[in-house]
């Protein structure tokens, strides 16, 4: 397994061994005791899969303490651009997104940390996205923040009016006031 650290601290990619012959290939997805040897402690208690179809553009999310997520997010089928915003106000990379292409090929995983905001967009004509969650889904603890925040210029990889949002996604604040507790 290869860890890599992102421009923004405790945002890291994840690479795991693939084992390939002429039959496929083999791979650990998550292992605890690998992760737990290159200093990530986390007990994940959830595990979410969405399906979608090419323009979908699904974000900014995330919850509130207590009940903030941590997200280990990865690509079964197509491929994705990956988006993490710090909403972490006493780090120094506050208000900065990273983002990263995770597909099915490149088997790439994005560790998103609690008091980050999360979101995707499809490049495939179809994604299956699987993420695993530290915590459990808690509606009076979600927030969100618009897709198209101008302060954020997020590359969704793709032309923004032809994105499908969903009407919810739509109306989500701008960062500057979003209801981020963190």
């Amino acid at each position: 397994m290869k860890i890599e650290q992102t421009p923004i601290n405790d945002l890291v990619i994840i690479e795991p061994a693939v084992f390939g012959d002429e039959r496929g290939y083999f791979f650990e997805a998550y292992s605890q005791t690998k992760m737990e040897a290159v200093g990530i402690n986390i007990t994940f208690v959830q595990d979410n899969q969405s399906f979608s179809k090419k323009g979908t553009l699904r974000g900014l999310h995330y919850q509130n303490p207590p009940y903030a997520q941590t997200k280990l997010v990865r690509v079964l089928e197509g491929e994705i651009i990956d988006v993490a915003v710090d909403l972490r106000k006493d780090s120094p990379t506050y208000g900065e997104s990273f983002s990263v292409k995770l597909t099915a090929e490149n088997k790439k995983q994005l560790l998103v940390p609690q008091g980050f905001a999360h979101g995707f967009s499809v490049l495939s004509e179809t994604a299956v996205v699987l993420y695993k969650c530290d915590q459990f889904y808690n509606k009076a603890s979600e927030g969100g923040i618009r897709y198209d925040d101008p302060s954020l210029n997020i590359d969704w990889g793709m032309d923004l009016k032809d994105a499908i949002v969903s009407e919810k996604d739509q109306v989500l604040p701008f960062m500057e006031v979003c209801n981020s507790l963190f």
